[in-house]
C-alpha cells in the first residue's frame, strides 16, 4: 500500500516544470515560512512561540531520532532509484522529521488559535505531501511523523497548561 501511494504521488514529479518547482518549494522552505509567521504572529506571547518550537524541537530531534536509531528504513530513493527533485542525502527515512516538526508546531498554534493553527495544519500537509512528491519519502514515513508531531504538540500543551 505504501509503495502504491507513493508511486501514485511521485509519478507527477518530473511531468511540470512549474509543478516540479512548487514541490520543491512547499518541501523545502514553505517550513522556514511557518516558523517566521509563528514568530511574527506571536510576537508578544513568547510562552505560545516557546512551547510551539519546543514541542517540535522534542519531536524531530528527540522522538524521531530515537525511532530512527532504532528503525532503520532507507529512503524511496535509494530502493527504487526514482527521479529526486531535492539534493537529500541517503539518511533515515522513518519517521519524517518534517512531518514531526510542522505537525507539533501547528499544534502549539491551533491550541491557542484554531483558525490560524487550521491554516499551519493544511500548510504542513503541503509540506508532507511535497516530501513524496519530491521522493524522499514514503507516505508511512510523513503520516508517522505527523502522529509524533501532533502528540509532542499535545505533550507539551499538557505539561506547560496554565
Amino acid at each position: 500500500m505504501d509503495y502504491l501511494i507513493f508511486q501514485t504521488i511521485n509519478q507527477l514529479a518530473g511531468r511540470w516544470p512549474i509543478l516540479d518547482e512548487a514541490g520543491i518549494f512547499l518541501a523545502e522552505y514553505l517550513g522556514y515560512v511557518l516558523a517566521i509567521i509563528v514568530i511574527l504572529l506571536f510576537f508578544k506571547k513568547w510562552k505560545i512561540i516557546f512551547l510551539a518550537f519546543l514541542a517540535a524541537v522534542v519531536a524531530r530531534f528527540g522522538i524521531v531520532e530515537l525511532i530512527r536509531w532504532f528503525w532503520v528504513r532507507p529512503r524511496p530513493f535509494a530502493e527504487n532509484n526514482v527521479n529526486l527533485l531535492l539534493g537529500h542525502e541517503n539518511t533515515g527515512s522513518f519517521p519524517s522529521g518534517h512531518a514531526a516538526f510542522f505537525f507539533a508546531l501547528s499544534f502549539v498554534v491551533y491550541r491557542y488559535n484554531k483558525k490560524t493553527g487550521i491554516i499551519f495544519l493544511v500548510a504542513s500537509s503541503l509540506i508532507i505531501i511535497s516530501r513524496v512528491f519530491v521522493g524522499v519519502h514514503w507516505f508511512s514515513d510523513v503520516l508517522a511523523g505527523a502522529v509524533v508531531g501532533m502528540f509532542c504538540g499535545w505533550l507539551i500543551c499538557k505539561i506547560f497548561r496554565k
